[in-house]
């Protein structure tokens, strides 16, 4: 019995020690964090292929290679190492090589590479002068039909130097793309054992998203035909024979978008992604799973009626049903829907987050990547109605690491609305214990808060604050009305749902009202602004890749269709420019000190939005700071400015709202 005592509290002393031993969430472990994505599984049903990103802290930027794993889990590969930064894979039909597009050496194009199962270096198939945005094996595996941009002519190689940007299109800038000329995107056909590479499509309309048929002898694609595409987001679904010279048959006529075509298993049928409005510019909506005949016809809208938005659509085996997967407040699960009947089954869902899903038909399964408040994205199965982890990944990443609680919650805003969220709070938190509040705003704004590994929150909440994700109204997994709730009236319902956020976490005793803090990034960012020029509750924000003076966007950022549809033109609606424009000239009432960042070559929300606002509140005598990330667009990719973004969001709030810390401003 003494002995049986002794071995109790030596376990007992163990385990406090080892739980003392980990370590909360950090900055820096942004170099440490992995993320697979982009699975494919090969023809026998045995094997995945997955690229995997990781962070070289050496030269400062991510790279990714390929791996595989067994279907069983129990083998993994590594199968590139080069710094080229390989994706697009693909088991070619026979599954003896693996395709996949690679940048290597001084290649200004990424080029298709092929790889040996059986072993060896990848050889290069193609030498084109333009980028392949996409491409797909012919069911025979003779041939592969390429997406491939036009070269950019511009380039002198003698000198080193430009030429000019010549611009004549309406829709002239887009964030990453840069300046925009008059090149378009063509269908190609690849030959692999000629080597030969014949012109499918010509002309000034971009093709995307080619697909063969399952006998090889048509492919669908997408193509915006219109007049001048430059003035709307409609798409179409195309079809034509696999060969040069063949006549395209337009299949949907919808005004909106038609995209991401399947065809089905018997290549009687395509389904495809059709979006709820059509209207040019189609920002306040989602996408319904359509399916229509090959002959042509009335399209079928098999997920109408759900008003839920989905996405990565696929075929059963049988070829009577779509699996695909669906967002639904908070969460992103795996779906079914009859084709007869539209009815839905929930296959995989839960307080988590699927992010891709691919078919196994050999085992009439599923391969999917999912991740949930407690574990970075991982490689899962989904067989049946279970789901079954392939990769372990994130062992390594989550062994020193002591997490924070994620809980769903829910506010009722002034106006009745139910808002619906996610709180994030240290660990081992003492009971009662009030917290600085960070509500951390999303960008979209049509996009939706899950229940996954979010890095950012958990960072914050690391840091000893209680950290608020908010699906304020705009979001996605509502239901369209929902989304268009804040159609032309920017700044309004979305702040009376963060404000009810902030008040109920208050009033739940979890949030410390004189300590209150927000910040977002992208809409997450244009929302700060409007919320601290409506309330002075505030006592920090961060304000990132935002704007204000929205009157001065029009041409300065690539939003142009929007604009004109839902705001109408500037001078003729300056009125309405000035309404949405209200923080800017509210400046001298914000009393948060603020600070402001942006990306330097970002044209989604260019960086004048926050030197506008840093200049404003400098102006009036608020305390704010400007970072600015250099050669970065609106989405930041050098690993150091990430961790950067987390200390820096860190260091403004400790100062502000922990008045005690040794934090230094920013």
């Amino acid at each position: 019995m003494k002995k049986f005592n002794l071995l109790i509290c030596f376990m007992a002393t163990f385990m406090a020690g080892y739980a003392q031993s980990k370590r909360p969430l950090s900055p820096a472990d942004i170099y440490r964090l992995q993320t697979p994505s982009s699975p494919q599984v090969s023809p026998d049903g045995e094997w995945v292929i997955y690229e995997l990103r990781s962070a070289d802290s050496l030269k400062d930027k991510f790279t990714k290679d390929l791996w595989m794993v067994s279907w069983d889990g129990k083998q993994q590969v590594q199968l590139t190492y080069d710094p080229g930064n390989e994706g697009n894979a693909l088991f070619s039909p026979d599954g003896r090589y693996i395709s996949f597009i690679a940048s290597r050496g001084d290649e200004k194009y990424g080029q298709v590479y092929l790889l040996d199962r059986r072993g060896g270096e990848a050889r290069k198939i193609t030498n084109v002068k333009g980028g392949i945005e996409d491409y797909a094996w012919s069911p025979d595996g003779t041939k592969m039909v390429m997406a491939i941009a036009d070269p950019d002519y511009a380039d002198t190689a003698s000198t080193k130097v430009r030429k000019p940007y010549v611009i004549d299109r309406y829709h002239f800038k887009q964030d990453i793309q840069g300046y925009l000329d008059s090149s378009a995107t063509h269908l190609y056909l690849y030959d692999l054992e000629a080597k030969k590479l014949d012109t499918l499509t010509r002309g000034i309309h971009n093709e995307s998203q080619p697909v063969f048929s399952p006998d090889g002898k048509w492919i669908a694609f997408v193509s915006n035909r219109t007049a001048n595409p430059d003035r709307n987001d409609n798409a179409d679904i195309f079809i034509m024979e696999a060969r040069a010279g063949a006549t395209m048959k337009q299949l949907t006529t919808w005004e909106g978008e038609d995209a991401r075509p399947v065809w089905s298993p018997d290549g009687k049928k395509i389904a495809y992604l059709q979006s709820s409005s059509n209207e040019p510019f189609t920002m306040y909506g989602h996408h319904y799973a359509a399916v229509v005949p090959v002959e042509g016809g009335t399209p079928q809208l098999v997920t109408k009626a759900i008003d839920r938005p989905v996405r990565n659509l696929r075929w059963a085996k049988d070829g009577n049903s779509l699996f695909t997967l669906m967002e639904d407040d908070r969460q992103c699960l795996v779906a079914s829907f009859d084709i007869a009947s539209g009815k839905l089954t929930r296959v995989a869902d839960g307080e988590k987050s699927f992010a891709e899903l691919e078919p196994n038909m050999a085992k009439n399964a599923w391969i999917t990547t999912l991740s949930s408040p407690t574990l970075p994205t991982e490689l899962f199965a989904v067989e049946g109605n279970s789901i079954r982890r392939l990769t372990h990944i994130q062992d390594s990443f989550l062994a020193p690491l002591i997490l924070p609680v994620a809980e769903g919650f829910s506010a009722k805003a002034k106006d009745g609305n139910m808002v619906n969220g996610i709180l994030f709070k240290p660990a081992n938190l003492s009971n009662g214990q009030k917290l600085p509040l960070m509500i951390f705003i999303h960008g979209g704004p049509v996009a939706q808060d899950e229940y996954e590994f979010d890095m950012t929150r958990m960072i914050y909440a690391s840091a000893g604050y209680a950290v608020a994700a908010v699906n304020y109204r705009g979001s996605s997994g509502r239901g369209i009305d929902y989304i268009r709730s804040i159609y032309g009236d920017w700044g309004n319902k979305e702040v009376v749902d963060v404000i009810a956020t902030a008040d109920h976490l208050v009033a739940k005793g979890i949030a410390d009202p004189q300590k209150m803090g927000l910040a977002g990034w992208s809409y997450g960012g244009i929302t700060t602004n409007y919320t601290i020029a409506t309330d002075t509750r505030f006592k920090a924000a961060v304000s990132g890749a935002g704007s204000s003076l929205q009157l001065s966007l029009y041409g300065s950022d690539q939003y142009v269709t929007q604009y004109e549809k839902e705001l109408g033109y500037p001078w003729k609606n300056p009125e309405k420019w000035m309404k949405v424009s209200y923080p800017f000239f509210k400046a001298d009432k914000i009393k948060t000190p603020t600070l402001f960042m942006a990306s330097e070559s970002d044209f989604n929300v260019p960086v004048a939005g926050a030197e506008q606002m840093y200049q404003a509140l400098k102006a009036v005598g608020v305390p704010t700071g400007l970072i600015i990330y250099p050669n970065q667009f609106h989405g930041i990719t050098v690993p150091s400015y990430l961790k950067d973004r987390f200390e820096r969001h860190v260091n403004w709030f400790n100062t502000h709202l922990k008045p005690n810390s040794t934090a230094r401003p920013f």
